[in-house]
């Protein structure tokens, strides 16, 4: 098992704007009502990157940025990891719709396809010369990066950002990869507790044990859990938001990761 600390985490997907507003939510004294996600474009942009970036983007580096911004930490200060599944579905339609009508390809639109798109972006815009890392594994995607950035923090004793987000891809790629709207969380682990520590995260990998992953407590939000993978992670920010233990399980290729969230109020508590 390998663990680290939370120090802060962000959201922002139907009817989860920011964590501020989205923590009532998960935290069940709200109710949840699905709204589209319309991701703000980052300030943190310079004004020509702006008219190139589209919603998967915006989507990444809004809550990549609202993850520094709660820690406390300046943009880009701390190495990354940018995962999703999808990329940016709405480029490779506008990209294969260019091919197959024999017309030329957009240049911006080949540069905004690659799948470090997002943390190019990102470390344009922060100006960050830290190792960003792209990683993408079909449904198990949220596993893979919890598991990528718990294991880099623990061997090189330091911070890092993990951004899992998905956008939903148009017709008729759509048929072949169905996404629920567009949905992305972001979180800070440290190897050492600090002041805005929120809680302690451990991870187990298990081989040969395959699950279909685990729901979050409200029922209102199954849909988006099963229809994004990135909404996987809803059971971790609920934890954190309820301030309780939780255990769940994320499917992993051919096994599974146990995860486990353990607020950092109550473990300090019981150590004390």
């Amino acid at each position: 098992m390998i663990e680290g600390f939370i120090h802060a985490v962000s959201v922002c997907g139907p009817g989860l704007d920011d964590w501020p507003r989205s923590r009532p939510i998960l935290a069940g004294s709200q109710e949840y009502v699905w709204r589209e996600a319309i991701p703000n474009m980052p300030s943190i942009l310079p004004a020509n990157e702006r008219r190139r970036v589209g919603a998967a983007v915006r989507l990444a580096l809004t809550i990549a940025q609202q993850a520094h911004e709660m820690a406390g930490l300046a943009p880009g200060s701390i190495s990354s990891v940018f995962a999703t599944s999808n990329g940016d579905g709405a480029v490779m339609h506008a990209m294969l719709q260019s091919l197959a009508a024999d017309e030329a390809v957009s240049p911006t639109q080949f540069h905004n396809s690659v799948h470090n798109a997002a943390a190019g972006y990102w470390s344009i815009a922060t100006g960050s010369q830290q190792p960003a890392s792209c990683l993408a594994g079909h449904d198990a995607t949220p596993a893979a990066a919890l598991l990528k950035v718990l294991a880099t923090v623990r061997v090189t004793q330091q911070p890092q950002l993990l951004c899992i987000y998905e956008a939903s891809m148009p017709p008729p790629l759509d048929a072949k990869r169905p996404t629920r709207g567009l949905f992305g969380a972001g979180l800070v682990i440290a190897p050492q507790v600090g002041e805005t520590t929120l809680a302690r995260l451990s991870v187990a990998y298990q081989p040969g044990v395959a699950v279909e992953g685990d729901m979050p407590s409200l029922t209102a939000l199954h849909a988006l859990a099963r229809g994004n993978s990135a909404a996987q992670l809803l059971p971790l920010l609920e934890a954190v938001a309820r301030n309780v233990p939780a255990t769940f399980s994320l499917a992993l290729l051919e096994g599974s990761l146990r995860v486990r969230v353990q607020p950092w109020s109550l473990a300090s508590e019981s150590s004390s």
